[in-house]
């Protein structure tokens, strides 16, 4: 496997040597909790960095490696670091930029978790956020820009709005200002999107969505560029002397600029917030992913142009108010996703019924092929009102800002027939409506 192989190459043979796994063609699964470290001599070396070697599964696992490779090169990262989960890897992303207390700029429209870690948690910890209505008005944004900003947070497609980002002029923002830009791209996927490649700093998945594709393994990624300057004064973080870089080795001490460089910011959150605050993926989740990621681009094409046929067919109808859909024709960000986002956003879409909170109701109850459960980017095709799931940590004023009122349904699109995919959704419009 080498760096010029095109992406469905990548997507099954990046970051995996068979000859080096017992001829293993799968990914072999590492459950270790420790390593075989030989002798005295070879462990020192191992845990300075002088040796390549696994110490302790809660800092590096063979199998998390594996699949940590593999993202980072679908994503054209310089490296990948995994977390228990979606909400684990932002997190770390944010405390590891803001750490020691300072801001977040961020839109509304964004995921409930994501919301909620912003508005409610990380002020705990001295790291507040604020919220924008249009994160592609650049004069709202660099409004909010100030001395204490610390990072700039966008969705590359919001979750359930299908609000496309602009990154290239986000990042110029950021840039401007001596901020990192941090996307979360969950829902397009490295196959359609690589935001690293529009000026992004670091990049966040939850590998638990598309990117493993089965809806049977919880997981997320941190991934990082090599361009932005984390000794620009802004970031003491990076810049302090660290005992585990230096005596701790037996040299002098050392901050991550000086022993990483531009990957600062990704070996920190390693030895940092995946070392320390302990949310490691498992071995076998990471294998899980891995066999996921196998057919990344075939079930993200299918789902993707089935997403748009769903979109066109519910924006027929006479019971939909609104589709949330931007790779529409007629969608006021048609131009914006033909530019970035050619192959098409994603699997993810939502509407608004016409009716209450009953009609609602009733259409959920109604469907028969989709699954009513709080996930996306699954194999099945799902339904919820994300009102009272995914964004129910949301405050009304919020909600109403973000654009998911009590009458949105989001749909994530699966591996069925698009067809019979409209033919079920078709019997709830009936059932719930009348014929």
């Amino acid at each position: 496997m080498t760096a010029d192989h095109r992406f469905g190459t990548a997507q099954v043979h990046a970051g995996y040597d068979p000859a080096a796994n017992l001829d293993s063609v799968t990914p072999v699964i590492y459950s270790n909790a420790a390593f075989w470290l030989e002798n005295s001599q070879r462990g020192h070396a191992v845990a300075n960095g002088d040796t390549p070697g696994f110490l302790y599964s809660r800092v590096a696992n063979p199998t998390v490696g594996f699949l940590e490779k593999r993202i980072a090169e679908l994503d054209g990262a310089k490296e990948a670091v995994a977390f228990a989960s979606g909400m684990a890897a932002i997190n770390a992303a944010l405390l590891n930029a803001a750490e020691g207390g300072g801001r977040i700029i961020a839109p509304y429209d964004i995921y409930g978790g994501t919301f909620d870690l912003l508005r409610t948690l990380l002020p705990q910890f001295g790291v507040t956020t604020t919220f924008v209505r249009d994160i592609n008005d650049p004069a709202e944004v660099e409004a909010q820009i100030g001395d204490d900003v610390k990072a700039i947070f966008a969705e590359s497609v919001s979750n359930p709005t299908t609000v496309v980002t602009d990154v290239d002029a986000l990042a110029a923002i950021a840039h401007r200002h001596n901020v990192p830009l941090i996307i979360d791209n969950t829902l397009p996927t490295p196959y359609l999107y690589r935001p690293l490649e529009h000026g992004a700093d670091i990049v966040v998945y939850s590998t638990t969505k598309a990117l493993s594709g089965h809806g049977n393994a919880i997981g997320g990624v941190v991934t990082s560029g090599d361009s932005f300057d984390w000794a620009n004064g802004r970031y003491p973080q990076f810049t302090t002397p660290e005992f585990i870089l230096g005596e701790a080795a037996g040299r002098a001490p050392r901050s991550f600029v000086e022993a990483a460089g531009p990957l600062a910011f990704i070996r920190r959150i390693r030895l940092k917030y995946l070392r320390l605050g302990g949310a490691v993926l498992g071995s076998f989740e990471a294998y899980l992913q891995l066999i996921g990621l196998e057919t990344l681009g075939e079930r993200v094409s299918k789902e993707t142009a089935s997403a748009a046929a769903v979109a066109a067919f519910l924006a027929r109808q006479t019971h939909v108010r609104k589709v949330n859909y931007s790779a529409l024709s007629g969608d006021p960000q048609h131009e914006l996703v033909a530019r970035d986002f050619p192959s098409g956003i994603g699997s993810v879409l939502s509407f608004e019924l016409e009716g209450g909170a009953e009609q609602t109701a009733a259409f959920i109850n109604h469907v028969r092929l989709f699954s009513y459960l709080a996930n996306i980017g699954d194999a099945r095709s799902l339904i919820v009102d994300p009102a009272n799931t995914t964004h129910r940590e949301f405050t009304p004023e919020a909600r109403e800002i973000a654009g998911v009122t009590p009458t949105t349904i989001r749909l994530s699109i699966g591996l069925e027939d698009p067809d019979d995919l409209i033919a079920d959704l078709t019997q709830a419009f009936a059932a719930t409506y009348g014929a």
